[in-house]
């Protein structure tokens, strides 16, 4: 049985999670958010929201991470402390 892509974002998720704990302190504030946008149920995606100083590059291995998992990525940069990355899988 093939997983949905909502399972797949959210296991996608637990993963990210998992690689850059350091950056989620459960008591500090984030520097990397998730949330799964599903509001499109045939094409939800992953948002990986990084805000910090210098951004961009804690963003790039964000990405690849991402992308060595099977995701496409975008990103969104909003300023040079607020860059998001999105995630969508088939």
């Amino acid at each position: 049985m093939t997983k949905e892509p909502i399972e797949v974002l959210d296991d996608l998720a637990n993963q990210v999670a998992d690689e850059f704990e350091a950056y989620r302190q459960p008591d500090e504030f984030k520097d990397v958010s998730l949330v799964i946008e599903n509001s499109d149920e045939e094409r939800p995606t992953l948002i990986v929201h990084v805000d910090r100083e210098d951004a961009e590059s804690l963003a790039d291995r964000i990405e690849e991470f991402l992308r060595e998992h099977g995701a496409r990525t975008e990103r969104e940069r909003h300023s040079a402390t607020d860059v998001r990355v999105l995630a969508t899988v088939d």
